[in-house]
């Protein structure tokens, strides 16, 4: 995309938002004939995101990627509960769910993960709540793995559930995105229940809530998901 062509969707994107906010001042906000149209507006706005989002994405560019002497120490722990309530997943018994469009569904131990190709990183998660941390995981690129379950890569999401019942999709060129990694080590080692074990999606490009932990199943499809926070009004694109 040219320079001149990113200039004007970038002032499209502002002409747009803001004249959407124009309209919330003459809302009212107790109109029992339209209770919800403030509501409605500020959905409109986060899906015109989202699609400005996906537009601009570029899966060939990378995220920072930084040296060991800047990972952060120690490193912090996220979820929408307390550490103590992070699952516990026996490795042993573990099994990787995967369904929808992919012509191989047998479910994924971890020794068979870790059989396949690992790659490194040392990448920095952006939280919605505007912390960074840089930390180092180790896993198996996504783009393979959905290579080898046969999965329709012109689907349009791929979607996480987990342990602790959180969820959360993504759009499958992230999907393919070159650091986009189903992460098995953390700082060197396998996986603890606070940041993930034994599974988690590590993916650099997004906010750290699109990193969903303890992954029990992958589905593959052309119907929307959502997410966890994405079903409450978090923007569902979210790249960082």
């Amino acid at each position: 995309m040219s320079p001149l062509m990113l200039d004007r969707r970038r002032l499209l994107l502002r002409a747009t938002s803001l004249a959407a906010v124009g309209l919330l001042p003459g809302c009212d906000y107790n109109d029992p004939k339209h209770p919800d149209i403030s509501d409605r507006i500020l959905q409109f706005m986060s899906r015109f995101n989202d699609r400005v989002q996906a537009a601009l994405f570029d899966p060939h560019k990378l995220a920072p990627t930084f040296s060991e002497n800047l990972i952060t120490n120690p490193p912090r722990f996220n979820a929408f509960y307390d550490i103590a309530q992070a699952p516990e997943v026996d490795p042993l018994t573990f099994r990787l769910k995967v369904s929808g469009l992919v012509t191989d569904q047998s479910a994924w131990s971890l020794d068979r993960l870790r059989s396949m190709t690992q790659e490194s990183q040392i990448t920095r998660m952006t939280c919605v709540e505007g912390w960074r941390v840089i930390g180092q995981w180790s896993g198996v690129p996504l783009r393979q793995f959905l290579a080898k379950i046969g999965a329709d890569l012109t689907a349009r999401y791929v979607t996480f559930r987990c342990a602790d019942g959180y969820y959360s999709s993504i759009d499958m060129p992230s999907a393919l995105q070159a650091q986009t990694i189903l992460a098995l080590d953390f700082l060197g080692k396998p996986l603890t229940a606070p940041f993930g074990a034994p599974v988690r999606l590590r993916i650099p490009v997004k906010l750290g809530f699109k990193n969903p932990k303890s992954v029990t199943a992958i589905e593959v499809g052309n119907t929307y998901t959502g997410g966890y926070w994405e079903d409450q009004g978090y923007n569902w694109f979210s790249g960082s």
